[in-house]
């Protein structure tokens, strides 16, 4: 059965960039299991992965636009640590939700503390780089009418309700 759209899918996986650093990998725990044609994973490798079959093995180097985008400088914003209501200590890498230009939810990371200055980035972490996989396809099955009106896969591996 190949992957297709509704498909509930398994792989196994190592994701590194492209000094060849392991970013994430499923090795040593259970596969990855995602609703291909739900936006699940990154478009990228998504679409690599469309038409493959349990057992295919695959190397497939996804560009920033088809993953986290690329990184944009205008998502860097220098705000005062009054802004941080709440907080009694902030620090280099924690991550808070902020209200996106468009008025969407976004996830901010503090990337400098400078006095009162807090300059946090919007950018996802992966903004702007090149993401290598080596993928092994685990399992393919159909995925049950519930997992596609909810858009992810539910059970062993998936999302528990």
């Amino acid at each position: 059965m190949p992957i297709a759209a509704n498909k509930a899918v398994s792989i196994d996986y190592t994701l590194t960039n492209d000094a060849g650093e392991v970013i994430d990998s499923s090795a040593g725990g259970a596969p990855l299991v995602y609703l291909q044609g739900a936006g699940n994973i990154i478009a990228g490798l998504e679409k690599a992965l469309d038409g493959k079959e349990v057992g295919d093995e695959l190397t497939v180097a996804v560009e920033p636009e088809d993953a986290y985008g690329e990184y944009s400088a205008e998502l860097v914003s220098t705000l005062s640590r009054s802004m941080f209501e709440g907080v009694d200590e902030l620090e280099v890498g924690m991550q808070f939700h902020a209200s996106a230009p468009d008025g969407q939810m976004q996830i901010v990371t503090i990337r400098d503390l400078d006095g009162d200055d807090v300059t946090v980035d919007g950018n996802h972490p992966l903004a702007g780089q090149r993401l290598n996989f080596q993928v092994k396809i685990v399992a393919i099955r159909d995925a049950s009418q519930e997992e596609v009106a909810h858009g992810h896969v539910h059970g062993e591996g998936g999302h528990q309700h």
